[in-house]
């Protein structure tokens, strides 16, 4: 299981990532979360809703109504193009963290 606070810092990045994929509606995104990380990240309707309307208020995400052969109608969350831009720059500072992490494993890296 990947520790809460690391995953409520890469909430949005991943979530993010995911939408950049395909237009998701809530659950689906959970789902996808779950299946993308072998299980590691269970969301919660709780976290991830306020989230979606935060980033939908910020201009990142659109959402969208669709009707469901399965039951009442889905409300879908799609990238605008600054949520696109958004999510290189955090994908930018992902992997420069990422990069410190695995320099700071070597023994042999020299800081300087």
């Amino acid at each position: 299981m990947i520790p809460k606070t690391l995953v409520a810092a890469s909430l949005q990045p991943i979530m993010l990532s995911l939408l950049a994929r395909k237009d998701m509606y809530g659950y689906e995104i959970i789902e996808s979360a779950k299946k993308a990380s072998g299980g590691a990240i269970e969301w919660t309707s709780n976290k991830l809703y306020p989230l979606l309307h935060r980033m939908e208020h910020d201009g990142l995400l659109t959402a969208y109504w669709r009707s469901s052969d399965e039951g009442p109608d889905r409300k879908y969350y799609r990238l605008t193009a600054a949520g696109k831009k958004h999510l290189e720059a955090e994908r930018r500072e992902w992997f420069r963290v990422t990069s410190l992490l695995e320099d700071l494993a070597d023994p042999g890296f020299a800081i300087q």
